[in-house]
């Protein structure tokens, strides 16, 4: 889009790229910025609307600003967030995995065995009913 008079050449389709990849590199920043700004905490709503007024006013310099004074905010809260996320997935497969089937029942039983909790007669009640036969 730089050289109309030109026509077509390679000049302008590698100008067009260019302006295409600035574009989506821009927006793709911004997602990153405002979605970081939004989801803090430690900061107030006008500290968010200042960065956010920035951020559109001047795109380029106020998404770089924000990266240079916040890069190591940004990366512990993505990490945070990572693991908590990690961390309710987990609880979720643990809790819709069940108790670990027939042999984790049975284990547990002889482990309460082995340290004289039950007698032998529950532990093989237990078995029993964990393999189905009772």
């Amino acid at each position: 889009m730089l050289f109309f008079s030109e026509g077509f050449t390679f000049r302008n389709f590698l100008a067009d790229v260019f302006s295409v990849f600035a574009f989506v590199v821009l927006f793709w920043l911004l997602i990153v910025v405002f979605s970081d700004i939004f989801s803090r905490h430690d900061i107030g709503g006008w500290a968010k609307a200042a960065w956010i007024i920035l951020v559109i006013v001047l795109p380029y310099f106020g998404v770089f600003i924000y990266l240079i004074a916040e890069h190591t905010g940004m990366a512990e809260r993505r990490g945070q967030l990572v693991q908590d996320q990690q961390a309710a997935t987990d609880q979720y497969i643990r809790s819709v995995s069940g108790s670990g089937g027939p042999a984790a029942e049975i284990e547990t039983a002889k482990g309460l065995l082995d340290s004289g909790a039950i007698t032998q007669a529950e532990f093989d009640s237990i078995k029993a009913k964990a393999l189905g036969s009772g």
